[in-house]
């Protein structure tokens, strides 16, 4: 199991980013979450198989068709709480 957490910056809030982030945490089978940050970012906490984590990581980089990614900042995660879903979290 890998658990990280992702800083996206750019523009990527308005843009359809954590709706198309929850679209591919499902799709690989990631759990966690996407939220909105005060200061423009997109924070996500993924959790999962270290492939699945890594490719969601990869498409942070790319992002929803709309969005302009400036730098994506991962970051391991320690903690030890579980997630049984990916959702997107209202700031």
């Amino acid at each position: 199991m890998k658990r990280v957490m992702i800083q996206v910056k750019g523009k990527v809030q308005g843009v359809s980013y954590r709706q198309n982030t929850l679209v591919q945490a499902n799709t690989l089978g990631v759990t966690g979450y996407v939220s909105n940050l005060s200061d423009g970012t997109v924070q996500i906490l993924a959790q999962g198989s270290e492939v699945a984590v890594d490719k969601l990581i990869g498409w942070c980089y790319i992002g929803a068709p709309a969005s302009r990614v400036d730098d994506v900042i991962v970051e391991e995660d320690e903690a030890d709480e579980i997630y049984l879903d990916f959702s997107i979290m209202q700031p």
